[in-house]
């Protein structure tokens, strides 16, 4: 599949405008590994490095969509990786937003950097992201890889009004988790069972 086969499969799908321009805009062939370009716009993961992999692009289309993103939000992703799905997030919410990554993995944070260096609104942290971040509280949070459940840690970093999305589970399989936090107290407003993301590294 190439590029316009995907925006046209994405479309289909019946994803909302501002994902779809996102998807335009950003050009996966940049994030992924060497060797792989040609299978860039294959609906599929491929594989990063330390065992990491960038999603798959219809996977990330609706993690965006449960995020409900909208333009001037301040928005954290946990597990950023090579930062292609930061990148989207970007686009979406425009530059007057705020875009900050956590990547554990040294190497990927500092690939992250350097392929997002055309965004002035985008910071990456090279540390956990249990760790608290100055920048909270965010109206957005991403955790881009699977837990048995949400660290208070994180979830204490969450607006009031903010959605934080996640995949949930302790078996091979993760049910994608959108909550709601409102007036303290968190909701969930979706959940898609299904989906196998790589474990978040403590």
């Amino acid at each position: 599949m190439d590029r316009e086969g995907l925006i046209k499969s994405l479309r289909a799908k019946g994803f909302k405008d501002n994902i779809i321009q996102a998807f335009c805009n950003v050009k996966r062939e940049d994030f992924v590994s060497e060797g792989f370009q040609r299978l860039a716009y294959e609906d599929i993961a491929l594989p990063l490095t330390n065992d990491q992999t960038i999603s798959q692009p219809s996977t990330i289309a609706l993690v965006l969509s449960l995020l409900k993103l909208r333009e001037n939000q301040k928005v954290l992703e946990i597990g950023s990786g090579c930062g292609y799905t930061l990148a989207l997030i970007t686009e979406i919410i425009g530059e007057q937003g705020k875009a900050y990554g956590a990547e554990i993995v040294k190497e990927l944070a500092d690939l992250s950097v350097e392929k997002l260096k055309k965004y002035s609104n985008v910071k990456i942290y090279n540390k956990n992201g249990k760790e608290k971040f100055e920048e909270a509280p965010f109206n957005r949070i991403l955790i881009s890889a699977a837990l048995k459940e949400i660290p208070h840690e994180i979830l204490d970093q969450l607006a009031d009004n903010g959605i934080i999305v996640a995949p949930l589970g302790s078996g091979f399989l993760q049910t994608l988790t959108a909550i709601r936090k409102i007036s303290g107290k968190y909701i969930i407003e979706k959940e898609i069972p299904g989906f196998m993301f790589v474990k978040f590294i403590d």
